[in-house]
């Protein structure tokens, strides 16, 4: 069942899990709705505990408290795995909007799985790097990452219904996938000080790939979504929900029928200087190689140019590093 809110709606996953055929045809529905009108929604009965969410978090606390000059030895590039830094990424630049860099930083992983094209393997697939310094991080951040890509190919099930397609009309082309999770800290107002015109926690912008799972703290300096008559609003929050949106490359898929929507993460705020708030995003992609065309009517309402996946992703990587 669909919790009313204007923007951003909330759909109970339990009667797709459990339920008849009309159940899930009817999840499917307000799924449908969802990302036509708002590209953003919440989701719960998604089965992943609420235990490892909070181990994952915990353990990533653990690793950003450590000195600076120890997180340098895992240092890495946007694109890459380890530590990102504050001040090497600006997502606001993938849309064309000049930002300065965002207020956070970050712990990256992803998928490991090779696929035997060492370019490619290089590129989407690296090993990932476990700091030392919080050695339960591969422990529950490697379960997570598991139950994140069983949920994603699940909500792309929800979708390939929702379209009147076969469940795995999307899935076909995950069975190989990139992916990523990244671990965001947003540091307090107490230690980054008064940001600069322009500067959020993350710049406006677009994801770049299918389906992105969203656990988050409430924050005043959080989430905000950008509306189809074009206003900035507060993304709801409900600590058992997880927050969906899906990228650019589905947004293509269906021609625009669903949309790829735009958000920030505001700056920290002056009312909660101490406000310090761990976001766990996980980008699900595709299959590097697989191309993307855009369904025609009646389910798309634009034509775009069929797309790689992998030089899609791989320009959008480029664009938003500093």
């Amino acid at each position: 069942m669909t919790v009313p809110h204007d923007d951003v709606p909330s759909i109970d996953l339990e009667p797709w899990f459990h339920g008849d055929e009309t159940d899930r045809r009817a999840v499917a529905s307000e799924v449908d709705s969802a990302l036509r009108e708002s590209g953003f929604l919440l989701v719960t009965g998604h089965g992943v505990p609420t235990e490892l969410r909070a181990s994952v978090r915990a353990a990533a606390r653990e690793f950003f408290a450590q000195p600076e000059q120890v997180k340098r030895r895992y240092a890495v590039k946007v694109g890459e795995r380890g530590w990102l830094p504050p001040g090497v990424e600006a997502n606001g630049l993938a849309e064309g909007t000049v930002t300065p860099p965002d207020l956070k930083e970050t712990y990256s992983v992803g998928s490991e799985q090779k696929t035997g094209d060492p370019e490619l393997d290089e590129f989407w697939f690296p090993d990932n790097v476990w700091p030392a310094e919080s050695p339960s991080l591969r422990v529950h951040a490697g379960e997570y990452l598991a139950r994140m890509r069983a949920l994603a190919d699940e909500l792309l099930t929800v979708c390939a219904v929702a379209l009147d397609k076969e469940p795995d009309f999307f899935t076909r082309e995950t069975r190989h996938p990139s992916f990523t999770m990244n671990i965001n800290r947003y540091p307090p107002l107490t230690d980054v000080g008064e940001p600069e015109p322009g500067q959020f926690r993350i710049g406006p912008h677009t994801d770049f790939g299918t389906v992105t799972i969203l656990d988050r703290e409430m924050g005043l300096g959080g989430l905000q979504v950008h509306t189809l008559d074009g206003r900035w609003v507060d993304a709801p929050y409900d600590p058992a929900a997880f927050t969906i949106n899906i990228g650019d490359l589905l947004a293509r898929w269906t021609g625009d029928r669903w949309r790829s929507t735009r958000h920030r993460v505001l700056p920290p705020d002056p009312r909660a200087p101490q406000e310090e708030l761990v976001s766990l995003i996980f980008f699900y992609e595709l299959s590097p190689k697989t191309w993307i065309s855009s369904l025609g009517p009646p389910v798309g309402v634009k034509s775009y140019p069929p797309v790689l996946a992998d030089t899609y992703l791989r320009g959008k990587l480029a664009e938003i590093s500093v």
